[in-house]
């Protein structure tokens, strides 16, 4: 192979890998609006919702927003952990689909506030509700939820 063939198929192998890059993050960006947007069409489900975040299967996460007049009950350090507990939790899950069929949500009542995680194929969304959230209240929320977190539907 001559020197210049060589050049071109490195320009061209370049450009090829360029182009994926900005595909990808051009992909990834969009990703992230969708779900800020999601976040904010789910906050504004209930006004006791207090936060909504989109956490990936290592725990990271990709988006989350707080209702105005919230003080968080975690730390930046404790949020971390949590998620990435709810994450191994929400992996460890998915051995069992087989034997036992996917789960539809999960939901934890502890002392200062409930939280809801709904998973799609990808991601996982925690949403937290203040403590004297009502039974038909949550209902309506997650039913209105997992509509949005797994068809793209309007909340």
């Amino acid at each position: 192979m001559s020197t210049k063939n060589f050049l071109y198929q490195n320009i061209f192998m370049e450009l090829i890998c360029n182009k994926f890059i900005m595909t990808t993050l051009e992909s990834s960006q969009q990703e992230i609006q969708k779900h800020k947007a999601n976040c904010r069409n789910l906050l504004i489900l209930s006004p006791k919702i207090r936060y909504v975040g989109v956490i990936n299967k290592f725990g990271r996460t990709l988006v989350g927003q707080l209702r105005k007049d919230v003080k968080p009950l975690f730390k930046p350090d404790e949020a971390r952990n949590e998620f990435f507990v709810e994450a191994t939790r929400n992996q460890l899950r998915k051995n069992f689909e087989s034997s036992i069929g996917k789960t539809d949500y999960t939901f934890t009542e502890n002392e200062k506030v409930n939280i809801l995680t709904l998973s799609n194929e990808i991601n996982f969304y925690y949403i937290t509700f203040d403590k004297d959230t009502g039974i038909q209240e949550l209902g309506k929320v997650i039913e209105s939820a997992k509509k949005l977190v797994r068809h793209g539907q309007p909340a």
